[in-house]
């Protein structure tokens, strides 16, 4: 049997197989911040599609500092939806873990809907408008986590995604960038400390370890100071503090790493390589295999960036287009020891049901995403549902109505 197709042990789970789908923001949540119909449909076809592990997208346990007006939300009044909704996929399809990825926008929150905030002093070039906080404000941004991921073992989660990654909340408290001497800034034990307090106070809310906890980590956001740099104003790559980053939260219970790499508000091709850029994808394996060699063999690693290899027609230069395919890479970076297993985000939406069709040999059905991320368009502007504009209908009347009411995108960047 292919690597790609065999059983995944995460903790005390076991995913059926080794196709991961990223979380995706798709902003088609009710006004209450419950799942709505648009989102019941998504996840139906993942789970349908028999995906190893599927990851809810960013979903939020406060509302005054959100990235999107109509985001998932993970409080008290949305635990009776959120129960059904769990109910209902795992009808669909019990064997497929379900994890949320609870998550918080800091800088990158939106000021139309609620409130920009940021840790530095020095606010990062174009988020000046964000309010400075401290302790208080991080002390009850830890408790949201922790309640958050309560209600998702109340609901009926496999476990949760501690997110920190791409730029939100959590990897401003990592990048070196936060250097102001605070609780959780200046030297690097006190910004890591963020998330190892994340880690102890979630499974002391949860002791139950048959559920999941881990994060999604951008490796190297790409920008002088951000994660996986030398310095607060330096752009050479050090992955010091990633590699101690990942083995503290190893020693605190985390059960497996989710690669990523880059922020999508400013290195987006980096986060998910595209048509552009495509050889970005080959520097995310070298991320994933920093990562295996850092962590225990039973702590798994997910590695990200593998849409773009999709059948292997991609505009890639020294390299045959057969030996160049998703298919390929999965089975032989998981034979290798790179990662455990791979994650797809784009090609989700593309065609939700590509583990099931690959695993049954029928891949000359498989919408292949073609880069085109007409899906990042529509998250770049407030309040547009998310989804695929070449192979769904709604979203292709969609696109076309956006682009005569809105124009053409002027920046690529969320």
């Amino acid at each position: 049997m292919e690597q790609l197709f065999t059983p995944l042990k995460i903790g005390n789970r076991v995913a059926p197989n080794r196709i991961v789908i990223n979380a995706m923001e798709c902003s088609d949540a009710l006004p209450n911040g419950d799942p709505g119909p648009e989102t019941y449909k998504r996840y139906e076809n993942y789970f349908e599609g028999k995906a190893g592990v599927v990851v809810l997208e960013a979903i939020t346990p406060q509302y005054d500092y959100i990235a999107r007006k109509n985001q998932l939300s993970i409080k008290e009044h949305n635990l009776p939806a959120l129960k059904k909704f769990v109910a209902h996929l795992k009808s669909i399809n019990p064997d497929t873990l379900l994890l949320f990825q609870v998550t918080h926008s800091g800088e990158i929150s939106s000021n139309i809907c609620s409130q920009r905030i940021r840790v530095t002093e020095e606010p990062l070039p174009g988020y000046e408008d964000a309010k400075l906080v401290r302790e208080k404000e991080i002390d009850q941004v830890i408790q949201d986590y922790v309640n958050g991921s309560r209600l998702a073992y109340e609901a009926g989660a496999d476990g949760v995604d501690l997110k920190l990654c791409h730029g939100y909340l959590g990897c401003q408290i990592l990048r070196p960038y936060n250097k102001d001497d605070w609780k959780y800034g200046g030297k690097w034990e006190n910004r890591r400390q963020f998330a190892i307090d994340i880690y102890d106070r979630v499974r002391e809310a949860v002791p139950d370890t048959d559920f999941l906890i881990g994060s999604k980590i951008s490796v190297y956001e790409g920008f002088p100071g951000g994660v996986g740099t030398m310095s607060p104003d330096s752009a050479v790559m050090d992955l010091t503090e990633t590699i101690d980053l990942v083995k503290a939260l190893e020693e605190h219970g985390a059960q497996y790493i989710l690669q990523s790499a880059g922020s999508p508000s400013h290195t987006l091709d980096l986060a998910h390589p595209d048509r552009r850029t495509p050889d970005y994808a080959y520097i995310h394996f070298y991320f994933q295999k920093v990562l295996r060699d850092a962590l225990k063999p039973e702590t798994k690693v997910i590695g990200s960036a593998y849409t773009i290899y999709r059948d292997g027609k991609q505009p890639f230069c020294a390299v045959k287009p057969e030996k160049n395919t998703l298919r390929f890479w999965g089975n032989k970076n998981i034979s290798e020891g790179v990662v455990d297993a791979i994650a797809i985000g784009r090609q989700a939406f593309a065609d939700p049901y590509l583990p099931v069709k690959m695993m049954e040999g029928r891949e000359n059905e498989i919408h292949w995403c073609t880069l085109c991320d007409h899906c990042v368009e529509f998250l770049i502007r407030q309040d547009r549902h998310v989804g695929c504009a070449t192979y769904d209908p709604l979203y292709t009347a969609a696109y076309v109505k956006m682009l005569e009411t809105d124009g053409k995108l002027k920046a690529k960047h969320t």
